[in-house]
């Protein structure tokens, strides 16, 4: 069984999110753990229509983000990975720096020293040398960093398609078997 540690912070996003956490809950013989900010509750709503009680129950297992004696906190409590979707620039600037002010912060703090799988999806657009320089750090102390930059060669055609393809390519991270994306199979 695969512990899979979700974390969903305020930035926009949540379209990507709430399809990942219904993959993960599909998927074979993964547990989900979620962590969702005060922000993300927020944004949540104005972007997806859903209240934070139907992203929970995506998941097999939530904590509050003050809970700093959750499981999570711990880097004895062990998962396969954790990945923070969408991760706001904030939180990325925590993570890259070592700040462990919320439960959030903490979890992919363990996640990294503990040498696990760690995937930031930074949603923001243009980027500032700060940014740039935070996705640098967190890079340069574990992390994988993956913007949400859809892949066109599958010639999607729907929205959804396009969430499906980059909830795919972090399962792939993760090592979670799939079936969201069109695999390219060469110009022949």
């Amino acid at each position: 069984m695969k512990r899979i540690v979700v974390g969903v912070t305020g930035a926009s996003g949540m379209p990507l999110a709430v399809t990942l956490l219904k993959a993960l809950a599909w998927a074979q013989d993964v547990e989900t753990h979620l962590i969702v900010s005060d922000a993300a509750r927020e944004v949540l709503r104005l972007e997806s229509g859903m209240d934070a009680d139907e992203l929970i129950a995506l998941a097999d297992r939530s904590y509050a983000p003050a809970d700093f004696g959750a499981a999570p906190a711990s880097g004895s409590w062990q998962h396969s990975g954790m990945v923070i979707c969408p991760c706001s620039m904030a939180t990325l600037a925590a993570v890259a720096n070592g700040l462990g002010s919320n439960l959030l912060h903490r979890a992919a703090d363990v996640t990294l020293k503990e040498r696990r799988p760690l995937i930031l999806v930074p949603r923001e657009t243009p980027l500032s040398r700060v940014h740039l320089r935070n996705m640098l750090a967190a890079d340069e102390a574990g992390a994988v960093i993956m913007p949400p930059m859809p892949g066109f060669y599958s010639n999607p055609a729907t929205i959804q398609d396009l969430l499906d393809h980059l909830a795919g390519r972090i399962l792939d991270h993760l090592g979670i078997a799939h079936s969201l994306v069109k695999r390219w199979e060469g110009l022949s």
